[in-house]
């Protein structure tokens, strides 16, 4: 993505889940995105009538944007429901603020909702038929991953145990998080010896299945300094695509967020040393492995070794996916709206027990498909603009 948007000139100003785990029956995907508006709207003291521009994806709804407008009676200046996957919530930071630095729409809604779970997988979005792959019957997107994990493992020496460690510390910060679907604590042993679901993959190093949604209030910078909260200004943006399928991913170890993050940096004017809470996305032990590569926060093949011993745990030496993550806390088929959530809180000093101190820099980083796209996202406080 070419980046023509200026530092800061944007932030968002309110966020909220909608109903997460399992929802009432009879509950759609559009309810629970209105649902979130309404709560995001609340968050920053906005109304309805305040929003001209709507930006949605989904997984259940061939035309999210219109459909929630249609629900909520909004007829937006502006409008986008672009569809990457579970980074299109960053994707749609990034156009957001370029709509509203251009006059395109002054007050921003992003929202996502799924009911994957009281729907059950099979009912909510049939598989695309691959002839590269499909005749090999992956379990998808599982076995995509794990090959990710496996090139990973033969070429850098990365073991379960270290995979392990991930979903441990995911556990670790749910357990710090109400909302988290997830109450229990979870060892390395446990993760080694749950249900395998693709090698070396077993069913603890992958997300949970949940329903939920939510949303995100932006508007520009200048007006986020009257709402009710402290903004989290959109320092850096960054976005790319490396593939679609699995079988044509260029280096299973490299992922797009290479391209992305160093994208976002150069906008946001930071390094990863710059950076004090990482919320990426965590649909499998793996991802958060590449990504705290590919972001810069180790070097490339060091993911494993840099994980152990609690370092991106409560009280480790990088605070990683604060809120449990997919792993732990949810998901909802698409989990990138919730990594930006989380990131606001921190930035906003409102996470309790899980807040991370004096947290004025957050990266939010979504991936879709299958480390298909990579979208980025920087934010920060008053005191990083």
């Amino acid at each position: 993505m070419s980046v023509t948007v200026t530092r800061g000139s944007a932030a968002i100003v309110g966020v909220a889940e909608s109903d997460l785990g399992e929802v009432a029956a009879g509950m759609s995907v559009i309810d629970l995105m209105a649902q979130g508006v309404h709560r995001a709207l609340a968050d920053c003291a906005l109304t309805l009538a305040d929003v001209d521009g709507v930006f949605a994806a989904a997984g259940q709804s061939r035309m999210p944007s219109t459909a929630l407008c249609e629900y909520l009676r909004l007829k937006p200046r502006y409008q986008d429901c672009t569809m990457m996957g579970g980074s299109s919530f960053m994707t749609h930071v990034a156009h957001a603020q370029a709509a509203i630095e251009a006059g395109l729409c002054e007050v921003a809604v992003i929202a996502y909702g799924s009911t994957q779970r009281s729907a059950g997988r099979k009912n909510v979005a049939p598989r695309e038929y691959n002839p590269y792959e499909t005749p090999y019957r992956p379990v998808t997107p599982a076995s995509a991953y794990a090959l990710a994990a496996s090139r990973h493992m033969h070429q850098y020496g990365t073991t379960r145990e270290q995979l392990a460690q991930i979903a441990v510390a995911a556990r670790q910060w749910a357990l710090l998080n109400p909302a988290a679907w997830e109450k229990e604590p979870l060892t390395v042993e446990q993760v080694l010896g749950a249900r395998m679901v693709s090698h070396p993959l077993t069913v603890r190093d992958c997300c949970l299945v949940t329903d939920g949604g939510g949303a995100l209030v932006m508007t520009s910078a200048e007006r986020a300094k009257s709402l009710r909260k402290p903004p989290a200004y959109v320092l850096g943006v960054g976005e790319t695509i490396s593939h679609q399928n699995i079988s044509s991913m260029p280096d299973l170890t490299v992922t797009g967020a290479v391209s992305s993050g160093a994208q976002a940096y150069a906008m946001a004017g930071l390094k990863p040393q710059d950076i004090d809470v990482v919320q990426v996305y965590d649909a499998f032990t793996i991802t958060t492995l590449l990504f705290l590569e590919d972001l810069g926060f180790c070097p490339k093949g060091e993911g494993g070794r840099f994980v152990i011993e609690g370092a991106i745990a409560p009280g480790g030496k990088l605070p990683v996916n604060t809120n449990g993550g997919g792993l732990s806390y949810c998901h909802p088929g698409m989990f990138g709206l919730f990594v930006l959530m989380e990131a606001v809180r921190q930035v906003r000093g409102e996470c309790g027990k899980r807040q991370v101190q004096q947290c004025e820099t957050a990266i939010a980083h979504g991936n879709g498909g299958v480390l298909s796209s990579q979208s980025t996202v920087i934010l920060g406080g008053a005191s990083a603009l």
